[in-house]
């Protein structure tokens, strides 16, 4: 097994439930509300991980990760679309010319269990098909068991398959890890083994993303810059649904790491339902009054 870097630390659940529920009653008003939700969909990971994907349906997403609200032209675009392997080459093409990123689940999604030969193949496919990021799932069995430096030698391959070419985002699937120990101890582990972003869960599983999940993650790569000096980054991805979530995660983010997190490199948020009430909360900070959910483009 490796030998990290990093102690051991265990976490006081008390304390960082209590933390995280107090970021969440933060109010954000006025002006810092309507700059919280702009920088929200800058961050987004617009999302389609479903069996009925289609290319048509990537096209559609694609064009609203572009241009989310036309006709309002303040209205940024997200930060990715995430797709499957075989989808990457179609985003590619929609998302000619633009900023959006094309990023790509791999490494047998969502289970994580096959042979490394496997996940390396499924992610060089992704890489091969223009992929601008490649969002791994970690072996939970294995962490769970105790193999930890299998977990981390996987992690270390598919980030030496990416390079520089690719960012590496590696999911935890926090829900199924047990503990806020066992959490913080695989937010370490992946960031040693090469980690660019560690993302919560694969949103395929009954519990995601949570506040004091994510404030446990920020804790890690707090500590890793203070280590080492390298700032990674966060993903919650998973049940993340309302404008009212996404700024209390921007509010974690801010508290725990600082301003130089809150940028689409350094944080993204992982949804596909987030982006329409974003928008509708946006133009009632804008005009006063929202937008019915059928006046919001359909992806």
């Amino acid at each position: 097994m490796p030998t990290l870097a990093s102690p051991v630390v265990n976490v006081d659940a008390v304390m960082l439930e209590s933390r995280a529920a107090s970021l969440a009653k933060r109010s954000i008003k006025t002006s810092a509300k309507l700059e919280g939700i702009t920088l929200a969909i800058k961050c987004i990971d617009l999302t389609t991980l479903e069996g009925k994907d289609s290319r048509g349906r990537v096209r559609s997403l694609c064009a609203k990760a572009i241009n989310p609200r036309p006709g309002w032209p303040n209205v940024p675009s997200v930060a990715a679309v995430c797709v499957y392997p075989n989808l990457v080459p179609v985003a590619k093409e929609s998302l000619r010319g633009t900023t959006v990123k094309v990023a790509s689940v791999a490494t047998a999604f969502p289970s994580g269990l096959s042979s490394l030969d496997v996940k390396l193949a499924d992610a060089a496919a992704a890489l091969e098909n223009g992929a601008d990021e490649i969002d791994m799932v970690i072996d939970r069995g294995a962490f769970l068991s105790g193999d930890e430096g299998s977990v981390y030698a996987e992690i270390v391959a598919v980030k030496a398959l990416c390079g520089s070419r690719a960012h590496l985002k590696v999911i935890l699937e926090t829900g199924e890890l047990g503990s806020y120990d066992n959490i913080r101890r695989a937010s370490d582990l992946a960031l040693e083994a090469g980690a660019d972003v560690i993302k919560t869960s694969t949103g395929k599983v009954g519990t995601n993303a949570t506040f004091p999940t994510a404030l446990v993650m920020c804790e890690a790569i707090r500590d890793f810059a203070r280590r080492t000096g390298e700032r990674r980054g966060l993903k919650v991805a998973g049940g993340v649904r309302n404008t009212k979530q996404a700024l209390t995660y921007l509010v974690i983010v801010k508290e725990t790491l600082g301003d130089a997190w809150l940028a689409p490199d350094r944080f993204r948020i992982g949804a596909s339902s987030l982006l329409d009430d974003l928008l509708m909360q946006l133009e009632k900070e804008e005009t006063g009054h929202y937008a019915g959910i059928d006046y919001i483009p359909k992806d």
